[in-house]
């Protein structure tokens, strides 16, 4: 594997100009994978269109990830990086239901910048092998998280989560701080109280519920929501990009698992983070208020927020030149952002 340490200002500058440049070069890089569709995919990944999902999608691998369930040991989707840096290692989380095909334009990009980069599947969503139904609740995919870390990633890391990703990430750093250098937070959905009233649903009704989530309908309106200015073709694609995980047999069961554990609530850990954390909204999000970002923001004890124009929920996914900037400049940087580095449009 390559090695890279690039540290100083100056080389931090070189990386987010070398970007913009990189922009131009997305068409190369979402061909740059060969071969064939790991064998562990759902069929339908032959039908989605958008060149950077197909290319990251044959990159996905399962790793042995040991748990404390009854086989002990899972079969754990990502993305592994092809570049080993001196430099703390990102690691990737996505949002609700979603999975490591999250990170399809924005990986590329932070692989050029030389980062270190994992995406990781969170369990009980994405493509890990779950034909053992372990619990998804939180405390599972908090440990889950932690034993691939401790396996595979072995020194501190810059965590980034988007929506939910971002509760996910708040969770981890408080239960393991020493695990986590700084924090990435991507419109973030931390004031959620837990999936609340849908944890009490009869089972019955709970599996009728999950099945309409993973409905076409239901996922359109999503994505229309979550982007600005996307047409509707696109949309479409993507729609099916952020379904493909539906489509394993146990998705259902570790859906409906986390839904009746009561899900995410981290409200009252939001004052106990310590790390260093940057915060990136879209300035069009119509699914995270504004003023809840403000809040966080105002909350955490060592954050910084930067904005990203004409961007909905999902900037790393509409936007992802100037997120793979704000994310390399802040992983590269031993010191705060400077002016110069702020580049959001």
């Amino acid at each position: 594997m390559m090695s890279l340490n690039w540290g100083s200002p100056s080389t931090v500058m070189g990386v987010v100009l070398q970007l913009k440049m990189n922009s131009n070069r997305l068409k190369v890089l979402a061909a740059g994978s060969n071969g064939e569709f790991p064998p562990f995919l759902p069929k339908q990944v032959e039908k989605i269109k958008d060149p950077f999902a197909r290319s990251l999608a044959k990159r996905i691998q399962r790793l042995p990830v040991q748990m404390d369930f009854p086989d002990k040991c899972i079969m754990s989707s990502c993305i592994k990086p092809v570049i080993q840096s001196k430099n703390s290692p990102l690691v990737l989380l996505h949002c609700f239901d979603s999975s490591c095909l999250e990170w399809r334009c924005s990986y590329p990009l932070l692989e050029e910048a030389g980062l270190e980069a994992w995406a990781v599947d969170i369990l009980g969503w994405g493509f890990s092998d779950l034909e053992n139904r372990p619990p998804c609740d939180v405390a599972s995919k908090r440990y889950h998280l932690y034993q691939f870390w401790k396996s595979y990633i072995k020194r501190p890391m810059i965590l980034v989560g988007p929506s939910l990703g971002a509760s996910v990430a708040i969770d981890f750093s408080v239960n393991y701080p020493e695990a986590v250098e700084k924090l990435v937070l991507i419109n973030p959905n931390a004031y959620a109280e837990g999936t609340r009233h849908l944890a009490k649903l009869p089972k019955t009704i709970a599996y009728a519920g999950v099945s309409l989530l993973k409905s076409i309908p239901l996922r359109l309106y999503a994505n229309a929501m979550a982007f600005n200015g996307i047409s509707f073709f696109t949309i479409l694609d993507w729609t099916n990009v952020g379904r493909l995980h539906c489509m394993l047999p146990w998705w259902e069961d570790s859906t409906v698992s986390f839904m009746s554990s009561g899900g995410y609530n981290v409200i009252s850990q939001i004052k106990q983070v310590k790390h260093r954390t940057l915060i990136i909204c879209g300035e069009n999000d119509q699914i995270v208020s504004y003023k809840l970002v403000v809040k966080l923001h105002s909350e955490l004890a060592n954050a910084i927020m930067r904005q990203v124009a004409d961007s909905g929920h999902l900037p790393h996914v509409d936007k992802p030149t100037c997120v793979a900037k704000l994310i390399a400049s802040f992983a590269l940087c031993d010191e705060p952002f400077r002016s110069q580095l702020l580049i959001t449009k």
